[in-house]
């Protein structure tokens, strides 16, 4: 009986697939710092930026 390691190598290797997940990591990355720096410019407290930030952080899909 094979082990898994025998099984995985005999898999097609998806670049696809972790290029479209690291991809969605990094715009997931740039749209929190945008809007970080968009709550900088409108002069929010710190407990209004850390409730604004959770909730934003909720609503997109990662």
């Amino acid at each position: 009986m094979a082990d898994g390691n025998f099984n995985r190598t005999h898999l097609p290797n998806r670049p696809f697939l972790s290029g479209l997940n690291a991809g969605k990591a990094q715009m997931h990355t740039l749209a929190i710092r945008a809007f970080n720096a968009w709550q900088a410019e409108q002069g929010f407290d710190e407990e209004k930026k850390q409730e604004n930030e959770r909730r934003f952080r909720e609503l997109l899909p990662l």
